[in-house]
């Protein structure tokens, strides 16, 4: 297989698709948690936490906690990496903001919610790695250790995964704190087995 050169780089026009569709997978994965009342790791996780202790919507909160890791993007990423962030943010706070509006859920199996939510917030936030951006919090170091170090992103998004998971028992049951820790290895799942150094060289 030939090595990927400049000519094949994303077009801006490649880029914004990317961050649509990953933004649009990330906010139907958080509407199926929050339906079936779960968490995940990362700061989808942690976003729905607050949600629960708060009630404030979900998509505002993810762009809240994220403002100190744009700074650290910036610093470590990057201005464009953090400027695609930034974007990526925005877009989902929109689409966490309409999502209730667009798809009512009335019931959702809660392992089906689990895994199939995890997995999709995965999907998610591999087509944004994949074009340089990310969902911040956890993402923007994983991905520094990453680009850096070499160290697999997935194994630094499921070590904090299980602080975060963790910290769901505050708001809910043993059963759901469960099918949480599953969500989250779910999600990371996905990182780890796609999310390899030098296999987007050249993009």
């Amino acid at each position: 297989m030939s090595t990927p050169t400049s000519a094949a780089r994303h077009t801006p026009i490649e880029d914004v698709h990317a961050l649509l569709i990953g933004s649009s997978f990330i906010a139907v994965g958080l509407t199926l948690l929050k339906s079936a009342g779960l968490a995940t790791g990362g700061i989808a996780g942690v976003a729905l936490i607050v949600s629960y202790l708060t009630h404030w919507p979900v998509g505002v909160l993810f762009f809240l906690l994220n403002i100190p890791f744009y700074v650290l993007a910036q610093r470590t990423l990057g201005w464009v990496f953090t400027g695609k962030t930034l974007v990526t943010n925005l877009l989902l706070a929109s689409l966490a903001l309409g999502m209730p509006a667009w798809l009512k859920i009335t019931t959702v199996d809660p392992v089906f919610a689990a895994v199939f939510g995890g997995t999709i917030i995965g999907m998610g936030i591999l087509a944004l790695a994949r074009h340089k951006s990310s969902v911040g919090g956890i993402g923007v170091l994983a991905l520094w250790l990453y680009e850096k170090r070499g160290i697999s992103a997935g194994k630094v998004q499921m070590a904090s995964d299980v602080v975060i998971v963790g910290a769901a028992f505050a708001v809910m049951s043993w059963d759901k704190l469960l099918l949480s820790i599953l969500s989250a290895v779910a999600l990371s799942v996905v990182i780890i087995a796609n999310h390899k150094p030098g296999r987007y060289e050249g993009y």
